[in-house]
């Protein structure tokens, strides 16, 4: 493999899809955020909230019907934050490693 060539295990999808940054801690308050790019195994996303290299994160990503073909659907995932690079106009570019994922039942109200 060449020097500077890309490793990744996994294919990565360049799309801004909203997500929620869960509070891991009682007085923390949940943080809206949009990914850069995803794949199966981990995600890149612009905050304007600080991150730690380490820190385990808890998200949810919601996909536009566009994409599931059948109404927005939420996936909840739990990860692991392995890089930290500051942004463009204020924002923090974070990238996490997903090490698991659930997808969230349609609420009632959705229907």
């Amino acid at each position: 493999m060449p020097d500077g060539a890309d490793r990744r295990e996994a294919r990565r999808f360049s799309m801004s899809l909203p997500m929620r940054v869960l509070p891991r801690e009682a007085h923390s308050k949940e943080i809206h955020a949009n990914t850069r790019d995803v794949s199966y195994r981990g995600l890149y996303f612009l905050s304007e909230t600080k991150f730690e290299v380490g820190n385990q994160i808890d998200f949810v990503l919601t996909l536009p019907q566009k994409i599931s073909q059948s109404g927005e659907v939420d996936i909840r995932c739990c990860g692991k934050v392995l890089r930290v690079e500051a942004g463009t106009n204020g924002t923090t570019g974070v990238a996490a490693k997903i090490e698991r994922y659930e997808f969230l039942p349609v609420s009632a109200t959705a229907a």
